[in-house]
């Protein structure tokens, strides 16, 4: 199973909210395109699903973790000029699912945002590349918000609570899947790579062990190779949906 070819970009997105299950998926897959979002004045949101608890590579305890990552995803999101970064309780690394309380929550910060755009995690598995993209936690976040997107947000019947609170139903336009199977979508971040080295180097939770400007520059120089940019120009890949 594979997604369909890539839908054109909807020229006038104003709002992008991403959604993403641990603090850095964002930042190793899509840093560059969300600077290049907030430099053409797209106002982009970060809701992340989990704190990271079970992530890191060195002896820091475990109750720590999590604190220490959300610090982390914020100085990240600053890197690239992202102020708003809401982070979902009650969900812990390694455990998520696409329940029907996950998509309640996506949906509640859909409705309180109103995005044209969502950017999220593929829901699709990578068989070819099982690590990474491919994480169980990544798969379900990304089920959870295309539900949270399509009925859920739009369907003023579907979690009436959210309705009584004052969240009223709202149609996001457009989403985009990072780390699926193949992307076919191509952004030119070649002008943001030093924010985008700079989001990645905020994780040192989960980057102290690695030469991050070589890491970003061999897998961007990939992606832009096989688009076929010019040689030296730095790209990242995604697969783009309209939903309406």
């Amino acid at each position: 199973m594979s997604f369909p070819p890539s839908a054109p970009p909807l020229p006038d997105v104003r709002r992008t909210l991403a959604v993403f299950a641990h603090p850095d998926d964002v930042d190793f897959g899509c840093a560059g395109t969300v600077a290049r979002w907030v430099d053409e004045g797209v106002e982009v949101a970060y809701l992340i699903v989990t704190r990271g608890d079970s992530g890191g590579f060195d002896e820091t305890p475990r109750e720590q973790m999590p604190a220490r990552r959300e610090a982390e995803q914020r100085a990240a999101a600053a890197a690239v000029g992202v102020r708003r970064v809401d982070f979902l309780d009650g969900h812990h690394d390694g455990t998520l699912t696409a329940s029907l309380e996950l998509r309640r929550q996506i949906t509640a910060a859909i409705r309180r945002f109103r995005p044209d755009r969502v950017l999220t995690s593929s829901p699709l598995r990578r068989w070819e590349q099982l690590a990474g993209p491919s994480h169980p936690d990544h798969l379900a976040v990304g089920e959870a918000t295309t539900c949270a997107v399509y009925p859920d947000s739009r369907n003023r019947f579907a979690f009436p609570e959210l309705l009584d609170a004052g969240l009223a139903p709202w149609v996001v336009r457009e989403i985009w899947y990072a780390g699926g199977p193949g992307p076919d979508h191509v952004v030119d971040v070649t002008d943001q790579l030093d924010r985008r080295i700079a989001a990645m180097r905020a994780h040192r939770s989960q980057t102290a062990h690695l030469d991050v400007p070589t890491w970003v520059r061999d897998r961007l120089t990939t992606m832009a190779d096989n688009a076929g940019l010019p040689a030296g120009r730095l790209a990242e890949a995604f697969t783009v949906l309209r939903t309406e």
